[in-house]
């Protein structure tokens, strides 16, 4: 088969998928805590084809052979870490993070469950039959937090409020101030290999069952006292990290691309075509 046909139909299976993470990208600019995508290309194979020695000319300073591409392939997403803007909303279930971590939820109703990550903070407080809330994701995913050095879910006794310091300290204080409780501290994780985080549904993130997640993520701890620390911001919702005129100009490239690579594929079909012709 012609070299520009397989070079070209690699290359647009590529730019399409190119071209569904821009999507998801611009559809989410408004979704709060989502973290832009990026796609990871690679060469599928290169190698130097040689020239005839009568190429080699008095002057000519490059050396013979050149070089033969066939195609571009997508071996991977990686998410774009950086922080979103912060939105107030002065809501006492909307927690936000300042700086590169995660919160840490299960997957399941137990801490046996499987860990997963998120940064978008727009909780909920769903009762229980033990006369308290429990802390989850707008999904349902229990959050997990530090109590007393074990892992916990976060329960709120009914009639306190969920009162949340900078540091991740998480306390249970009635209306009238006269009581307050510390219920633990929020888990929060940074991201070590982003690029080895899977998608498993919207905004949260969990680790391949073949990887030790011990490996992606570390623990770490709120430090708001400290000059680029980590620090959480109660009442605020961060907001995507997308930038719609990056995304756009992206789109332009790419949409180019295909173009390209489409005509390349339509030009090695009719010289097929002509040559057949000639034989026949």
């Amino acid at each position: 088969m012609n070299n520009s046909v397989i070079s070209a139909s690699a290359s647009l299976g590529a730019l399409q998928q190119k071209l569904d993470i821009l999507a998801g990208n611009i559809a989410n600019v408004n979704t709060a805590g989502y973290k832009r995508k990026n796609a990871v290309f690679e060469d599928i194979l290169t190698n130097i084809q040689p020239h005839e020695m009568s190429f080699l000319q008095p002057g000519r300073r490059s050396p013979l052979g050149f070089t033969q591409g066939w195609g571009a392939r997508i071996v991977g997403q990686q998410l774009d870490m950086s922080q979103g803007a912060m939105q107030q909303t002065d809501l006492q279930t909307d927690i936000a993070i300042a700086g590169n971590a995660l919160f840490e939820v299960r997957s399941g109703d137990t801490l046996d469950s499987p860990r997963a990550f998120t940064r978008q903070g727009a909780f909920k407080l769903v009762p229980t039959a033990n006369d308290d809330r429990l802390l989850t994701t707008n999904s349902g995913y229990p959050v997990v937090a530090d109590v007393n050095g074990t892992e916990d879910f976060i329960r709120v006794p009914n009639g306190y409020e969920m009162i949340i310091d900078a540091d991740g300290t998480i306390n249970a204080r009635l209306p009238d101030g006269s009581e307050q409780v510390e219920l633990g501290k929020l888990k929060l994780v940074q991201v070590t290999k982003p690029e080895l985080l899977q998608a498993v549904a919207d905004n949260l993130y969990g680790v391949p069952i073949n990887v030790n997640t011990n490996d992606v993520v570390t623990q770490i701890s709120a430090a708001p006292q400290v000059s680029g620390g980590v620090a959480v911001r109660q009442g605020f919702l961060e907001q995507s990290n997308v930038n719609l005129t990056d995304e756009i100009a992206d789109l332009v490239n790419v949409q180019r691309a295909y173009q390209l690579s489409s005509r390349a594929l339509s030009s090695g079909d009719q010289m097929m075509q002509m040559a057949t012709n000639l034989r026949g």
